[in-house]
C-alpha cells in the first residue's frame, strides 16, 4: 500500500512540475513595447553618398521575467504601417543592445529596398520591435528619416548584357557574361547591333535589371536603344557611382617591338574573341640573336577622337615559354606603351612558322588570356 501511494505522488509531483514549467515559459516571453527613440532626431537628413554611418537608439523594454531582452530595427517606406517591412536588422550585439549602427553603405541598400532612386531624395521610417525570441511588441513610436540617395549601387555578383542588340539577341540563356574587375566593376568586350539593350543580374529568376542612360549614367529598370552601326565595344560599369563608359574597338592588332610595327591585325570572332588565322611569325635578327618580343595594340575610337592602349604581360621581363610554362605567362593586363616592357615573348618553335592566333578577352575566361598554335 506504501508502494502505490508513493509512486501516485511521484506522478501527481511531476505532472505539477511540467505544468509549472509551460506556464513559467509562456510568461517568461512577455516584454514590454520600446515607449521611446532617442536618435536620430526625426526628420533629420542624411547624404548616403558621404562617408559616415548613423547610430539609432531607443528606450529599453522591460521583460516580465526581468531577463533580458532582444531587439530588431524595422524600416518601411514612408507611409507603411511595417505590416511588411523592407528591411529589418537585429540590434547590436546580436540584437541585445539598445542600439544599431549602420554605414551609409547599408542604409543606401535599405533605400534601395524601399524603392528610392538613386540620385534622389526620399524618406524612410523606422521602429523598433522587442521580445525574447518570441512574442514581438512593436513600439508604438516611429520615426522618418530623409535620405539622398547617391549615383551607384549595391554591386552584384554577376552581370550580363542581353536584348535583341546584343550578341545573344533577346534570350535571356544567351546573355553574355561580364568580367567582374573590382568590387563594384564590371568590363565587356562585345558586338551591338540596332536594337536595344540592357544588363541583368542572372539569367534565371527575377534578375535585377540595368541600363544606360542618355547622360551615361546606370539606372535601373529599363533597357536602351542602340541605332548606330554594328561595331565592337569595350563597356565598363562602375556600380558605386553609377558611371559607365562604351568606347569603340576599332582594332586589336600584334605588335612586334623590335620592328616597331605591327605584324598582323585581329579579325573579332564573337563573344570578346579575335582571331587571326593563318599568320606568319618571323623574329628578327640582331646581332646577338632573334628577338622575339611582342604585346597587343588596342585602338580605340570615341568619336572623332582615336586613342591607343597596349596589353601586355604582367612581368616586365620574361623569358621564352615552353611546353611547361604555366597559363598566367599568356594572362593579359593594360601595361605602358613603352615599346619592351611588359612585353612577351614566342616560343622559340613559332619563328618562320605560320599560326593561328587567338585572343581571348571574354567575361567567363578566368582571366584574359591568347594563344598561338602552329599550322
Amino acid at each position: 500500500m506504501k508502494t502505490i501511494y508513493s509512486k501516485f505522488l511521484v506522478v501527481l509531483l511531476a505532472v505539477f512540475a511540467v505544468g509549472c514549467s509551460d506556464d513559467d515559459k509562456l510568461s517568461h516571453t512577455n516584454v514590454s513595447a520600446v515607449e521611446a527613440l532617442y536618435a536620430p532626431a526625426d526628420n533629420v537628413f542624411m547624404d548616403l553618398g558621404a562617408p559616415g554611418s548613423a547610430s539609432f537608439e531607443w528606450q529599453g523594454a522591460v521583460a516580465e521575467d526581468n531577463g533580458v531582452v532582444l531587439y530588431d530595427v524595422m524600416f518601411d517606406k514612408e507611409g507603411g504601417d511595417f505590416s511588411n517591412p523592407v528591411f529589418v536588422a537585429p540590434a547590436d550585439g546580436n540584437g541585445f543592445q539598445k542600439m544599431l549602427t549602420m554605414t551609409f553603405t547599408q542604409l543606401n541598400q535599405v533605400a534601395t529596398l524601399a524603392g528610392i532612386e538613386s540620385e534622389s531624395n526620399g524618406k524612410l521610417i523606422w521602429t523598433v520591435r522587442s521580445s525574447k525570441g518570441l512574442n514581438f511588441v512593436m513600439s508604438p513610436v516611429k520615426r522618418t528619416i530623409e535620405v539622398r540617395r547617391p549615383a551607384g549601387f549595391p554591386a552584384p555578383d554577376q552581370l550580363f548584357i542581353t536584348g535583341t542588340a546584343s550578341e545573344g539577341g533577346a534570350d535571356v540563356n544567351a546573355a553574355l557574361p561580364f568580367k567582374k574587375t573590382g568590387p563594384s566593376t564590371f568590363e565587356i568586350y562585345t558586338k551591338l547591333k540596332a536594337g536595344e539593350y540592357q544588363f541583368i543580374t542572372r539569367k534565371s529568376g527575377t534578375p535585377e535589371v540595368f541600363y544606360v542612360n542618355e547622360q551615361g549614367g546606370l539606372r535601373q529598370d529599363g533597357s536602351v536603344t542602340y541605332s548606330g552601326e554594328e561595331k565592337v565595344y569595350r563597356l565598363r560599369i562602375n556600380f558605386s557611382d553609377g558611371t559607365t563608359n562604351m568606347i569603340e574597338v576599332s582594332k586589336i592588332e600584334l605588335w612586334f617591338p623590335p620592328l616597331s610595327s605591327a605584324m598582323f591585325e585581329y579579325t573579332y570572332a564573337g563573344a570578346g574573341k579575335w582571331e587571326a588565322l593563318n599568320k606568319r611569325i618571323e623574329f628578327k635578327q640582331e646581332s646577338w640573336g632573334r628577338d622575339e618580343r611582342y604585346k597587343f595594340k588596342v585602338t580605340l575610337v570615341n568619336g572623332a577622337t582615336t586613342t591607343t592602349e597596349y596589353l601586355g604581360s604582367v612581368n616586365r621581363d620574361n623569358n621564352r615559354p615552353d611546353a611547361n610554362t604555366a597559363a598566367s605567362f599568356w594572362y593579359l593586363l593594360p601595361v605602358e606603351s613603352d615599346n619592351y616592357d611588359f612585353t612577351f615573348k614566342f616560343m622559340g618553335s613559332l619563328d618562320m612558322a605560320n599560326v593561328n592566333a587567338l585572343i581571348n578577352l571574354s567575361g567567363d575566361a578566368p582571366a584574359y588570356t591568347h594563344s598561338f598554335t602552329a599550322i
